[in-house]
Formats: structure tokens, C-alpha cells, sequence
């Protein structure tokens, strides 16, 4: 399948070194970039085509991902409608927080569109990617989608576009709560005695652990934490501590208030 990709910035180098590390043909990906820089970059380091001409980049594509920031894309594929009403491409959004419907009436009639919501941790090929297709969306459209996005990890189907904003909250913006635990881990730690950067380390490394322990798991989370919690130990003490502090209350309300921008997001991107 000939792609193309408009925006080369993280995410959109993230997924093409992704494609080409699964076998995708250098000459099989083409990028619509704006930034000269960044165009440099992707043709030495990718050897792919990266041009600032988004027609020419989209002239042969069978699936485009669209991957410019969500102010750019109304524009972007609005001004690209003409190639993509002759050529009826799959569109592929990584663009935060715009509807399928909006996508869809940038596109121009016909044209099946896939949200994706992935997480920063593609970069290193371990991410996890939220999609949603509307029901006129084919299989076949739906497979295609997906096999770009397993390029750089995970991929779980959700059933309506509301869930969209939850995969937000959880996965996409999730990165960040545990880099905050983390910090906040190692600097405790500092403060009861332990040398700084002994602190991160040890902080660092146990996120990192306990992520591949869960990810090697049955994903019962509930008893993997139970495993590591001895009655009456230290873990058990630690945790009795964060209940009493309210814990799961805060990250529910977290979770909540995430969701809820991810809705507001939408709306102004859609007007």
C-alpha cells in the first residue's frame, strides 16, 4: 500500500521508522512536511520523500495519516479534496480532539476516515493506540488502519467515538500521571536521605519494571499488586497511606477532567 503522511513531527517519524522497521519499502511512504528542516531530516535519516507540496505528496496514496497539530487540518485537507474525491484514500487521523464527521466534511463525500489516539511511548515503539471508525467504515479500511498503527505497538478497537475522549484520558494522556508518581517517588526519597540521583534511578527503573510485569500479565492488576503486597509490610503500610489520602478519588477525578477537555478540544476544533 503507497502512503502518505501529512506532518513528519514526532508521532508522524515515530510511525514511518515503525512501517520501515516492519518491512514497509522506503519508496512505499511520502510525507507532506512544511518545515524545511524537518523534511531534511526524514529524507537522510528515513530515506523516505518529504516535500512541502502536500498535493504531490498525496498524488499516489491508498491511506493517508493525517498527523499536522488540530488547528492545521482544516486547512490541510480542505485543500486537498480534489485529490482525495479522485483518489478515495483511507484518512488515518492522529490529530487530537477533531470528530470523524468533521474529518469527513474536510474530505469531501465518500471518503472512510479512522481516529487514532496513540501515545507518546510510540516514539519507542511501545505505545498503545485507541481507534474508532464509523459503522460505514469497511473492514478492509479498518485492517488497513490498524496495520499502520501496530507499527509502533499496541492497538484496542472502542465501539463509540465518546471513547475516544476516555482513551485520551487514560492512555494518551496516562504517560504523564506515571512520570509524575515517578518524580514525586524519587523525590520523597531524596527527602528521607537517599543520594538524588540514586532516587531517580531507582524510580525510573521500577516504573520500567513494573510496566513489563503488567505487560507480561493476564492484566490483573489487582492481583499483581496484591503479589507485591505482604500482610502487615512495608508496601501494605505505603498503601494504607494513599487510601486514607484519597488516591483512588483523586485519579478518578483526574481521569474525569481529562475527558471532559478532550470534549471541549473537539468542539473548538470542530468549529
Amino acid at each position: 500500500m503507497q502512503l502518505a503522511f501529512l506532518g513528519g513531527g514526532n508521532m508522524g517519524r515515530a510511525l514511518i521508522g515503525g512501517l520501515l522497521r516492519r518491512g514497509t519499502r522506503p519508496e512505499q511512504i511520502s510525507v507532506g512536511e512544511s518545515v524545511e528542516a524537518a523534511r531534511t531530516s526524514l529524507a537522510r535519516d528515513l530515506g523516505i520523500t518529504a516535500t512541502a507540496d502536500n498535493v504531490a505528496a498525496v498524488e499516489s496514496a491508498e491511506l493517508i495519516v493525517l498527523a499536522v497539530k488540530p488547528q492545521d487540518a482544516a486547512p490541510v485537507l480542505a485543500s486537498l479534496q480534489p485529490q482525495l474525491t479522485r483518489n478515495r484514500p483511507i484518512v488515518l487521523s492522529v490529530a487530537a480532539g477533531i470528530r470523524a464527521s468533521t474529518l469527513e466534511s474536510w474530505c469531501g463525500p465518500g471518503i472512510p476516515v479512522v481516529r487514532a489516539m496513540p501515545n507518546r511511548p510510540a516514539l519507542v515503539g511501545a505505545g498503545v493506540t485507541g481507534l474508532y471508525a464509523p459503522a460505514h467504515v469497511s473492514a478492509a479500511h479498518r485492517a488497513a488502519a490498524e496495520r499502520v498503527m501496530l507499527a509502533v505497538g499496541e492497538v484496542v478497537w472502542v465501539p463509540t467515538e465518546e471513547a475516544i475522549d476516555v482513551v485520551t484520558a487514560l492512555s494518551g494522556s496516562g504517560p504523564a500521571y506515571f512520570f509524575l508518581l515517578a518524580e514525586l517517588m524519587a523525590q520523597a526519597a531524596s527527602d528521607l536521605g537517599l543520594e538524588t540521583q540514586a532516587a531517580r534511578r531507582l524510580a525510573v527503573a521500577t516504573l520500567h519494571g513494573a510496566g513489563l510485569l503488567a505487560n507480561s500479565s493476564d492484566g490483573d492488576l489487582a492481583r499483581l499488586r496484591a503479589e507485591v503486597t505482604s500482610k502487615g509490610g512495608t508496601t501494605e503500610a505505603a498503601l494504607r497511606t494513599m487510601d486514607a489520602a484519597d488516591l483512588r478519588g483523586i485519579i478518578s477525578r483526574a481521569l474525569d477532567a481529562a475527558t471532559r477537555r478532550s470534549r471541549e478540544l473537539a468542539a473548538q476544533f470542530g468549529a
